[in-house]
């Protein structure tokens, strides 16, 4: 197996509203070697979108510790945690979550503002990103004339244009129909494959489960493994 680039050790989970207490997740382990294309399965509440918030720092575990590339990140001030997820994960949603205002390229280009990159090296890290999703000639388009697989091409260059080394992808192609979401999981296995990017992917579609290295089962705050690569 690859060295791992995510650890959850032991992880606990839960929310407390109006005195009551819910469990998301107690002593829950996990890990994810690098360049792994992980799809994450399970019913309604199981805690698939609370597990990538707290990989991509967006959350904090309530107990546990979750180490990324041989640092622990769980325990980071909020600065620091920002600088994390701004250098290191991309996420990719299901509603594309597109600036209507702005073009392809200025959305592209919105992660980079958080960064000391000059203008001329952000047109480039935007412009290699377009290259990459093949939408270099829909550079100046808004989202409004972008079909929706072509704004989840944008949004995918969103999340690699500060080459990151995690992908977290939320329902990627929930939003798309059956080609255009083949499409969209060919690009992502590219970014696996060549570009060494390791993904994590929820999704209820078994179909779109098939197009990663293997699938994780979350089900009442456990995971269960099979491999669906073979």
């Amino acid at each position: 197996m690859s060295e791992a680039l995510i650890v959850l050790k032991d992880i606990g989970k839960h929310y407390t509203r109006s005195k009551q207490t819910i469990r998301i997740f107690e002593h829950l382990d996990m890990i994810v070697p690098r360049e792994d294309f992980v799809a994450i399965m399970g019913p309604s509440g199981s805690g698939k979108t609370t597990l990538l918030n707290l990989l991509g720092g967006i959350d904090r575990p309530s107990s546990g510790e979750i180490q990324f590339d041989g640092k622990r990140v769980d325990d980071l001030s909020e600065s620091r945690l920002a600088a994390f997820r701004a250098g290191s994960i991309g996420f990719i949603f299901q509603f594309y979550n597109l600036m209507p205002m702005l073009t392809a390229a200025q959305n592209v280009e919105l992660p980079l503002l958080l960064t000391k990159l000059g203008p001329k090296a952000r047109r480039e890290r935007v412009k290699t990103a377009l290259e990459i999703v093949s939408l270099s000639d829909r550079a100046r388009h808004r989202p409004s004339e972008l079909s929706g697989g072509q704004q989840q091409r944008v949004a995918i260059a969103r999340a690699i244009v500060s080459d990151p080394k995690l992908l977290l992808c939320d329902e990627p192609t929930g939003d798309l129909d059956r080609e255009t979401a083949g499409e969209i999981l060919s690009m992502l296995q590219t970014l696996n494959r060549d570009l060494g990017k390791t993904i994590v992917m929820v999704t209820h579609d078994p179909e779109a489960a098939r197009f990663a290295k293997r699938t994780l089962h979350l089900d009442k705050g456990r995971f269960s493994e099979k491999d669906l690569s073979a």
